[in-house]
């Protein structure tokens, strides 16, 4: 299994010196375009663990560290330069799992990840819970989308309809297909319960902005749009 690293780190000499070490132990590593984006870079790579600055650009550490935990429980390390006490209290009353103090020893860094991977991922897929459509999170724990300030609450077949059209990818699902997906026996559903679970969908998108996101194709099926 490849495990991927998301460095959160402003300093691009110490950023290429982790990626180096880091891929030289097989890690996969990535980090966030631009600073003021780190939850959609974070969200888009899934990654295994972060590993995470405190002082940054636009917003620091503890700010993303909030964010992150609000959807993941992904491993967070803080690698900072920071030496007071509170600095690391902090840290780890937020969800942290460790903070390593600049400057530190590289195969001392790489043994605490080492170690906290295999503490995290040896009963799970590690993948965060939530995924990212037209600005809204999608939580995959909790049955929920979210937008700004509004939230809807789908049912299991609202949910289970919302998941595949986004996880097509801009791409059209047949009717046929989408109730072979969503009722196992489909000899005892018809066509009309599929429109009506689409439409209550729609119903529940629309105080998000998001019910033109799911649009019919005539003839062909439904298709989850990037609005």
């Amino acid at each position: 299994m490849e495990f991927t690293i998301f460095v959160v780190e402003d300093d691009h000499a110490l950023f290429e010196a982790l990626r180096a070490g880091l891929e030289a132990w097989a890690f996969r590593v990535t980090k966030p375009e631009h600073f003021d984006e780190v939850m959609h870079s974070f969200l888009d790579e899934q990654p295994h663990l972060v590993i995470m600055d405190i002082t940054l650009p636009k917003f620091d550490g503890f700010h993303w560290c909030r964010e992150i935990r609000s959807v993941s429980e992904v491993p967070i390390i803080f690698l900072s330069s920071r030496d007071h006490p509170l600095d690391m209290v902090m840290a780890l009353n937020m969800g942290a799992d460790d903070f390593v103090q600049k400057p530190f020893h590289t195969n001392v860094l790489f043994a605490k990840i080492q170690a906290i991977l295999r503490r995290t991922y040896a009963y799970s897929e590690g993948q965060t819970d939530v995924l990212e459509w037209n600005g809204a999170l999608i939580d995959l724990k909790r049955g929920v989308i979210r937008r700004s300030e509004e939230e809807a609450d789908l049912t299991k077949n609202e949910f289970f309809l919302l998941m595949a059209l986004v996880k097509a990818n801009n791409t059209v699902l047949s009717r046929h297909d989408l109730i072979r997906k969503l009722w196992e026996d489909e000899q005892f559903v018809n066509d009309n319960t599929l429109t009506a679970n689409i439409t209550r969908l729609r119903q529940k998108l629309e105080p998000l902005g998001l019910a033109d996101g799911i649009v019919t194709k005539k003839g062909m099926g439904y298709m989850a749009i990037t609005l």
